[in-house]
Protein backbone atom coordinates (compact mmCIF):
# COMPACT_ATOMS: atom_id res chain seq x y z
CA UNK A 1 0.00 0.00 0.00
CA UNK A 2 2.82 2.44 0.97
CA UNK A 3 4.79 1.84 -2.54
CA UNK A 4 1.29 3.21 -4.14
CA UNK A 5 1.50 6.29 -3.37
CA UNK A 6 4.32 7.92 -5.09
CA UNK A 7 2.87 5.57 -8.06
CA UNK A 8 0.08 7.64 -8.22
CA UNK A 9 1.08 10.78 -7.58
CA UNK A 10 3.59 10.07 -11.17
CA UNK A 11 0.45 9.23 -12.88
CA UNK A 12 -1.73 12.03 -11.81
CA UNK A 13 1.32 14.66 -13.13
CA UNK A 14 1.89 12.37 -16.16
CA UNK A 15 -2.32 12.90 -17.09
CA UNK A 16 -2.05 16.04 -16.38
CA UNK A 17 1.24 17.01 -18.69
CA UNK A 18 -1.02 17.51 -21.86
CA UNK A 19 -3.00 20.12 -20.11
CA UNK A 20 0.11 21.67 -18.52
CA UNK A 21 1.82 21.88 -22.02
CA UNK A 22 -1.37 23.67 -23.62
CA UNK A 23 -1.70 25.86 -20.79
CA UNK A 24 1.87 27.01 -21.00
CA UNK A 25 2.34 27.22 -24.72
CA UNK A 26 -1.25 29.41 -25.08
CA UNK A 27 -0.90 31.44 -21.47
CA UNK A 28 2.65 31.43 -20.57
CA UNK A 29 4.53 32.22 -24.22
CA UNK A 30 2.09 35.04 -25.27
CA UNK A 31 2.53 36.36 -21.30
CA UNK A 32 6.50 36.23 -22.22
CA UNK A 33 6.28 38.04 -24.99
CA UNK A 34 3.89 40.34 -24.15
CA UNK A 35 6.09 41.36 -20.87
CA UNK A 36 9.23 41.29 -22.94
CA UNK A 37 7.77 44.08 -25.92
CA UNK A 38 6.37 46.16 -22.96
CA UNK A 39 9.48 47.02 -21.37
CA UNK A 40 11.40 47.20 -24.90
CA UNK A 41 11.95 50.51 -26.47
CA UNK A 42 12.79 51.32 -29.91
CA UNK A 43 14.94 54.16 -30.90
CA UNK A 44 12.88 55.26 -34.16
CA UNK A 45 16.26 57.50 -35.19
CA UNK A 46 18.75 54.46 -34.45
CA UNK A 47 16.60 51.85 -34.87
CA UNK A 48 17.95 50.15 -31.90
CA UNK A 49 16.13 48.57 -29.48
CA UNK A 50 16.37 48.97 -25.48
CA UNK A 51 15.06 47.79 -22.13
CA UNK A 52 12.90 50.46 -20.23
CA UNK A 53 9.71 51.88 -19.04
CA UNK A 54 8.73 54.19 -21.21
CA UNK A 55 6.04 52.43 -22.60
CA UNK A 56 4.68 51.98 -19.39
CA UNK A 57 5.00 55.60 -18.50
CA UNK A 58 2.96 56.38 -22.35
CA UNK A 59 0.44 53.81 -21.30
CA UNK A 60 -0.69 55.40 -18.31
CA UNK A 61 -0.63 59.28 -19.90
CA UNK A 62 -2.42 61.50 -22.17
CA UNK A 63 -4.98 59.54 -23.86
CA UNK A 64 -4.33 56.46 -22.42
CA UNK A 65 -4.79 57.12 -19.37
CA UNK A 66 -8.62 58.42 -20.07
CA UNK A 67 -8.93 55.74 -21.68
CA UNK A 68 -7.83 53.18 -18.34
CA UNK A 69 -10.49 55.52 -16.60
CA UNK A 70 -12.95 55.17 -18.80
CA UNK A 71 -12.55 51.57 -18.80
CA UNK A 72 -12.55 51.58 -14.73
CA UNK A 73 -15.44 53.95 -14.51
CA UNK A 74 -17.76 51.94 -16.93
CA UNK A 75 -16.65 48.66 -15.54
CA UNK A 76 -17.54 49.96 -11.73
CA UNK A 77 -20.73 51.12 -12.98
CA UNK A 78 -21.89 48.20 -14.59
CA UNK A 79 -20.87 46.02 -12.18
CA UNK A 80 -22.31 47.58 -9.31
CA UNK A 81 -25.78 47.80 -11.25
CA UNK A 82 -25.12 44.33 -12.53
CA UNK A 83 -24.64 43.26 -9.18
CA UNK A 84 -28.01 44.54 -7.45
CA UNK A 85 -29.84 43.48 -10.27
CA UNK A 86 -28.79 40.07 -10.55
CA UNK A 87 -29.33 39.57 -6.73
CA UNK A 88 -32.69 40.89 -6.74
CA UNK A 89 -33.74 38.43 -9.44
CA UNK A 90 -31.62 35.02 -8.43
CA UNK A 91 -34.00 35.47 -4.61
CA UNK A 92 -36.97 36.13 -6.62
CA UNK A 93 -36.35 33.35 -8.76
CA UNK A 94 -34.79 30.76 -5.63
CA UNK A 95 -37.93 31.97 -3.66
CA UNK A 96 -40.12 30.97 -5.90
CA UNK A 97 -42.24 27.94 -5.83
CA UNK A 98 -42.01 26.74 -9.28
CA UNK A 99 -39.56 24.99 -10.32
CA UNK A 100 -39.84 25.46 -13.86
CA UNK A 101 -39.10 28.82 -13.21
CA UNK A 102 -36.17 28.30 -11.66
CA UNK A 103 -34.72 25.88 -14.12
CA UNK A 104 -35.53 27.84 -16.99
CA UNK A 105 -34.33 31.63 -15.24
CA UNK A 106 -31.13 29.75 -14.76
CA UNK A 107 -30.90 28.38 -17.92
CA UNK A 108 -31.61 31.35 -19.93
CA UNK A 109 -28.46 33.35 -17.31
CA UNK A 110 -26.05 30.43 -18.55
CA UNK A 111 -26.54 31.57 -22.27
CA UNK A 112 -27.30 35.05 -21.84
CA UNK A 113 -23.60 35.50 -19.27
CA UNK A 114 -22.14 34.26 -22.80
CA UNK A 115 -23.85 36.44 -25.44
CA UNK A 116 -21.80 39.40 -26.47
CA UNK A 117 -19.68 40.77 -28.95
CA UNK A 118 -21.24 41.85 -32.65
CA UNK A 119 -24.25 40.01 -31.94
CA UNK A 120 -25.23 41.85 -28.98
CA UNK A 121 -24.04 45.05 -30.43
CA UNK A 122 -26.18 44.66 -33.47
CA UNK A 123 -29.80 43.50 -31.25
CA UNK A 124 -29.14 46.72 -29.38
CA UNK A 125 -28.53 48.97 -32.13
CA UNK A 126 -31.91 47.14 -33.83
CA UNK A 127 -33.98 47.69 -31.05
CA UNK A 128 -32.35 50.72 -29.17
CA UNK A 129 -30.28 52.62 -32.03
CA UNK A 130 -31.45 55.80 -33.72
CA UNK A 131 -33.47 54.23 -35.78
CA UNK A 132 -34.55 51.23 -33.49
CA UNK A 133 -37.97 49.37 -32.82
CA UNK A 134 -38.33 51.01 -29.21
CA UNK A 135 -36.49 53.97 -30.31
CA UNK A 136 -38.93 55.17 -33.10
CA UNK A 137 -41.58 53.56 -31.06
CA UNK A 138 -41.45 54.95 -27.83
CA UNK A 139 -40.06 58.60 -29.24
CA UNK A 140 -36.82 58.21 -27.26
CA UNK A 141 -35.09 60.18 -29.11
CA UNK A 142 -37.03 63.37 -28.85
CA UNK A 143 -35.76 63.13 -25.04
CA UNK A 144 -32.46 63.00 -26.16
CA UNK A 145 -31.66 58.94 -25.88
CA UNK A 146 -28.73 58.15 -27.74
CA UNK A 147 -27.42 54.02 -27.64
CA UNK A 148 -23.48 55.60 -28.92
CA UNK A 149 -22.91 56.85 -25.67
CA UNK A 150 -21.24 56.26 -21.74
CA UNK A 151 -24.77 55.49 -20.76
CA UNK A 152 -25.89 53.34 -23.65
CA UNK A 153 -23.00 51.20 -23.61
CA UNK A 154 -23.55 50.70 -19.97
CA UNK A 155 -27.35 49.30 -20.86
CA UNK A 156 -25.92 47.09 -23.05
CA UNK A 157 -23.11 45.77 -20.92
CA UNK A 158 -26.16 45.06 -18.33
CA UNK A 159 -27.18 42.44 -20.77
CA UNK A 160 -24.67 39.72 -19.88
CA UNK A 161 -23.72 41.25 -16.52
CA UNK A 162 -27.15 40.99 -15.24
CA UNK A 163 -27.30 36.92 -16.04
CA UNK A 164 -23.34 36.21 -14.49
CA UNK A 165 -24.80 37.93 -10.98
CA UNK A 166 -27.57 35.59 -10.95
CA UNK A 167 -25.69 32.33 -12.04
CA UNK A 168 -23.28 34.02 -8.98
CA UNK A 169 -25.26 34.53 -6.22
CA UNK A 170 -28.34 31.90 -6.75
CA UNK A 171 -26.04 28.64 -5.33
CA UNK A 172 -25.32 31.35 -2.01
CA UNK A 173 -28.62 32.24 -1.72
CA UNK A 174 -29.89 28.36 -2.05
CA UNK A 175 -27.38 28.01 0.72
CA UNK A 176 -28.93 30.22 3.15
CA UNK A 177 -30.35 27.79 5.76
CA UNK A 178 -34.12 28.02 6.59
CA UNK A 179 -33.11 27.32 10.28
CA UNK A 180 -31.44 30.61 10.41
CA UNK A 181 -34.64 33.03 9.25
CA UNK A 182 -36.59 30.76 12.13
CA UNK A 183 -34.14 31.50 14.68
CA UNK A 184 -34.07 34.80 13.48
CA UNK A 185 -38.20 34.74 13.58
CA UNK A 186 -38.25 33.40 17.16
CA UNK A 187 -36.36 35.94 18.43
CA UNK A 188 -38.64 38.39 17.17
CA UNK A 189 -36.37 39.79 14.41
CA UNK A 190 -38.06 41.13 11.33
CA UNK A 191 -37.65 40.16 7.51
CA UNK A 192 -35.49 43.47 6.99
CA UNK A 193 -33.48 42.33 10.56
CA UNK A 194 -32.43 39.01 9.40
CA UNK A 195 -31.02 40.05 6.41
CA UNK A 196 -29.39 42.98 7.91
CA UNK A 197 -28.05 40.71 10.98
CA UNK A 198 -27.59 37.47 9.16
CA UNK A 199 -28.49 36.93 5.28
CA UNK A 200 -26.82 39.87 3.83
CA UNK A 201 -23.66 39.23 6.33
CA UNK A 202 -23.45 35.87 5.26
CA UNK A 203 -23.62 36.89 1.62
CA UNK A 204 -21.57 39.50 1.45
CA UNK A 205 -18.17 37.69 0.30
CA UNK A 206 -20.38 36.08 -2.63
CA UNK A 207 -21.72 39.62 -3.51
CA UNK A 208 -17.91 41.07 -3.23
CA UNK A 209 -16.59 38.59 -5.58
CA UNK A 210 -19.45 38.73 -7.85
CA UNK A 211 -18.86 42.34 -7.94
CA UNK A 212 -15.22 41.74 -8.96
CA UNK A 213 -16.12 39.37 -11.30
CA UNK A 214 -18.31 41.14 -13.10
CA UNK A 215 -15.79 44.31 -13.28
CA UNK A 216 -13.37 41.94 -14.54
CA UNK A 217 -15.73 40.83 -17.37
CA UNK A 218 -16.74 44.19 -18.41
CA UNK A 219 -13.09 45.56 -18.35
CA UNK A 220 -11.84 43.12 -20.20
CA UNK A 221 -14.85 43.53 -23.15
CA UNK A 222 -13.58 44.93 -26.25
CA UNK A 223 -15.97 43.59 -29.27
CA UNK A 224 -19.60 44.85 -28.39
CA UNK A 225 -17.75 48.52 -27.75
CA UNK A 226 -16.21 48.04 -30.91
CA UNK A 227 -18.75 47.71 -32.94
CA UNK A 228 -21.36 49.88 -31.26
CA UNK A 229 -19.48 53.03 -30.27
CA UNK A 230 -16.53 52.92 -31.76
CA UNK A 231 -14.05 55.81 -30.54
CA UNK A 232 -16.91 57.99 -29.09
CA UNK A 233 -15.96 56.45 -25.70
CA UNK A 234 -12.65 56.02 -24.73
CA UNK A 235 -11.72 52.25 -23.45
CA UNK A 236 -8.51 50.69 -23.06
CA UNK A 237 -9.71 47.70 -25.03
CA UNK A 238 -10.16 50.40 -28.11
CA UNK A 239 -6.86 51.70 -27.37
CA UNK A 240 -5.19 48.36 -27.47
CA UNK A 241 -6.43 47.64 -30.55
CA UNK A 242 -5.71 51.01 -32.61
CA UNK A 243 -2.36 50.83 -30.84
CA UNK A 244 -2.14 47.08 -32.87
CA UNK A 245 -3.70 48.16 -36.17
CA UNK A 246 -0.72 50.47 -36.45
CA UNK A 247 -2.61 53.75 -35.44
CA UNK A 248 0.48 54.77 -33.23
CA UNK A 249 3.54 57.13 -33.64
CA UNK A 250 6.66 55.85 -34.96
CA UNK A 251 8.96 54.29 -31.87
CA UNK A 252 5.38 53.84 -29.92
CA UNK A 253 4.02 50.48 -31.03
CA UNK A 254 4.99 48.24 -28.24
CA UNK A 255 2.49 50.24 -25.95
CA UNK A 256 -0.26 48.60 -27.08
CA UNK A 257 1.68 45.84 -25.17
CA UNK A 258 2.26 47.88 -22.13
CA UNK A 259 -1.36 48.78 -22.20
CA UNK A 260 -2.34 45.29 -21.91
CA UNK A 261 -0.22 44.67 -19.15
CA UNK A 262 -1.65 47.30 -17.67
CA UNK A 263 -5.09 45.26 -18.04
CA UNK A 264 -3.05 41.98 -16.96
CA UNK A 265 -2.43 43.65 -13.45
CA UNK A 266 -5.88 44.80 -13.11
CA UNK A 267 -7.35 41.08 -13.80
CA UNK A 268 -4.55 39.53 -11.20
CA UNK A 269 -5.72 42.17 -9.13
CA UNK A 270 -9.43 41.07 -9.41
CA UNK A 271 -8.38 37.72 -8.78
CA UNK A 272 -6.72 38.49 -5.58
CA UNK A 273 -9.50 39.87 -4.17
CA UNK A 274 -12.27 37.16 -5.93
CA UNK A 275 -10.68 34.20 -4.67
CA UNK A 276 -10.15 34.83 -0.90
CA UNK A 277 -13.45 35.83 -0.69
CA UNK A 278 -14.87 32.89 -2.60
CA UNK A 279 -13.33 30.51 -0.11
CA UNK A 280 -14.52 32.75 2.89
CA UNK A 281 -18.51 32.42 1.32
CA UNK A 282 -17.54 28.83 0.95
CA UNK A 283 -17.07 28.17 4.36
CA UNK A 284 -20.47 29.86 5.66
CA UNK A 285 -22.82 28.04 2.92
CA UNK A 286 -21.38 24.45 3.12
Amino acid sequence: MTGRGPRRGRGAWLAALPLLLLVALAFGLPALAMVFGAFSVKDPVAGTTAYGVDNLARSVDGAYRTALIGSVKLSALTAAAGALLGLLVAQAVVSSRSRVLREAVLTASGVLANFGGVPLAFAFVATLGNAGVLTTGLGLDAHGWSLYGFWGLSLTYLYFLVPLMVLTVAPALEGLRPQWREAAQDCGASTWGYWRHIGIPVLLPTLLGGFVLLFGSAFAAYATAASMVGSSVPLVTLQIADALSGNVLIGQENVALALSLDMVLVALLVMAVHLPLQRRSARWLA
